[in-house]
C-alpha cells in the first residue's frame, strides 16, 4: 500500500466550510443591521412621501419621449456584458470561499487525518482474534429432555 504524504479535501469541501463561516459571521451582524436598516426607512419614508408626485410627472414625461427601439437594440449587448462580469464575480467568489474553507478546516484536520491513515496502515490485528479464527470449537449437541 502507498503511504500518502498529503491528504487534501475537495475544493466544493473548502468552498462549504467557508460560505458557512462567511453566514456565521454575517448573522452575527445582523440585529445592528436590522437597526440601522429600520432608521433608515423610517427616513426615507418621510422624504419619499415628499416627493412622489413630482417623480411620477418626470417619468411620464420621460416616457413620452424615449426610443424604445434604440433601447431593444442595446439591450442583447448589455445582457451580455453583464452576464460576462457576473460569471467573472461568481468565479472570484468561489476562489475566496475555497481560500476560506481551507483556513477554517486548517491543517490540524489534515494533520489528524495523515495520523489516523498512518494508524490503519500500521495496525495489526490482536494474536487471539487470529488464533480464535484459525481453530473453530467444536459444537456440543443438546440435551434431549427426558420423556415424562
Amino acid at each position: 500500500m502507498t503511504e500518502q504524504t498529503k491528504t487534501r479535501f475537495p475544493a466544493p469541501l473548502y468552498a462549504a466550510a467557508g460560505a458557512g463561516d462567511l453566514a456565521y459571521r454575517q448573522l452575527r451582524k445582523l440585529p445592528a443591521v436590522v437597526n440601522q436598516i429600520s432608521e433608515r426607512a423610517a427616513a426615507s419614508l418621510r422624504t419619499a412621501n415628499e416627493q412622489a408626485g413630482t417623480k411620477a410627472s418626470e417619468l411620464r414625461e420621460r416616457a413620452a419621449t424615449t426610443d424604445f427601439d434604440a433601447l431593444r437594440g442595446n439591450a442583447a449587448s448589455v445582457a451580455t456584458t453583464f452576464a460576462q462580469i457576473a460569471q467573472d464575480r461568481a468565479v472570484a467568489v468561489y476562489t475566496a470561499l475555497v481560500a476560506r474553507g481551507e483556513r477554517v478546516v486548517g491543517s490540524g484536520v489534515v494533520d489528524a487525518a495523515d495520523v489516523v491513515n498512518a494508524d490503519l496502515t500500521t495496525t495489526e490485528a490482536p494474536k487471539a482474534v487470529e488464533a480464535a479464527q484459525a481453530t473453530p470449537k467444536p459444537r456440543k449437541k443438546a440435551a434431549k429432555p427426558a420423556a415424562e
